[in-house]
């Protein structure tokens, strides 16, 4: 069970909208210093906050917790000591991906990395009944359903949907500035007449226009608001999970991604573009490298100790590993 500060952050984390990763020691074995129900959690620029273990350890759930939070999946890792054949592979099965770690002096550990993700966030411009009842059922089905009266375009960042049922009332200025931010579902509640009308007197160029859906909503012959909130939903999710472009905002994978912190990427040595080989399915953007003194993989990110010498950028599992590389190849080298 999460405690103390580690307690407060979470909390003010979920509040914040800020996707993280929540790493739980569930099994340890002598000698370790951790015991089952150690937490921590890790933020998408790989900083850690609480206690897995030691730095050897830290390295490997940062690598995976990336990972974790790029996927959406929530996953088994255990480390054992000792150097391994190849890249980590799953364990049986029991799921479990076995890591093996050459800096652990003994012992084995089983971590639990789950992502926690915020959820897709649906704005829904107006107060009719349809308005109502399109954030009641939002709500129910996982979405962060937020109802306004009105859309400042501070508030479009990170929007998933907005749909506009405010019947008349600033319609044009809303859907403008939701098309032209990329918003990848964007509607209007109206009649068929009325929608057309609406996506003629749109300030923006036809291709943009297009993308409006008018009427909001599936033909499912829905009458009452509920059934036309349910159609507008339905649709929704059809759009969103369609959507092939992952820069923009929407859930899961896509949404992680948009999220995540990404500096700009330096030379790295060794490094690939996953944990293991990438699918369609689970695109993954967190860089690894080899460390070059112990043969660990580490996850290629600021927050991982490295050394630059000659421009090039070595990373490390911890700072032992790179204060002894630093000082053999280039005692004046810049190291964090």
């Amino acid at each position: 069970m999460i405690k103390g500060k580690l307690a407060t952050t979470v909390t003010q984390l979920t509040a914040d909208r800020v996707p993280f990763a929540l790493a739980t020691v569930v099994r340890a074995r002598r000698p370790t210093s951790v015991r089952p129900g150690d937490t921590a959690v890790v933020l998408g620029d790989g900083t850690i906050d609480g206690f897995v273990g030691g730095q050897c350890a830290e390295t490997s759930v940062r690598l995976y917790a990336l990972r974790a939070l790029e996927t959406g999946e929530a996953l088994l890792l255990r480390l054992i000591p000792g150097v391994g054949e190849g890249d980590a592979t799953p364990d049986g099965l029991d799921g479990a991906i076995v890591e093996h770690n050459p800096c652990l002096s003994g012992g084995a550990l089983e971590i639990f990395i789950e992502p926690q993700l915020p959820a897709a966030r649906i704005v829904i411009v107006g107060g009719s009944p349809v308005a109502r009842s399109l954030e009641e059922l939002a709500d129910a089905a996982g979405y962060a359903g937020e109802t306004r009266s009105g859309l400042p375009e501070a508030e479009l960042s990170g929007a998933t949907a907005v749909v506009v049922a405010s019947h008349g009332n600033d319609e044009e200025q809303v859907l403008t500035a939701a098309l032209a931010a990329g918003v990848p579902y964007v509607a209007l509640v109206a009649s068929p007449k009325r929608g057309e009308a609406i996506r003629a007197s749109l300030d923006l160029p036809p291709e943009l226009a297009a993308q409006l859906y008018t009427p909001a909503g599936l033909d499912l012959g829905a009458r009452s608001p509920q059934e036309i909130a349910i159609s507008i939903l339905a649709e929704m999710i059809a759009v969103i999970h369609s959507d092939p472009a992952p820069e923009r905002p929407g859930t899961g994978v896509r949404q992680a991604s948009a999220l995540l912190a990404r500096p700009p990427a330096p030379v790295v040595v060794a490094a690939s573009t996953s944990v293991d080989e990438a699918t369609p399915e689970t695109p993954l953007v967190t860089g690894t490298a080899v460390d070059p003194v112990c043969g660990m993989k580490v996850a290629a990110v600021e927050s991982s100790p490295y050394v630059d010498i000659e421009g090039t950028r070595y990373y490390f599992c911890g700072t032992g590993c790179r204060s002894a590389y630093a000082s053999q190849h280039d005692p004046d080298s810049v190291a964090r």
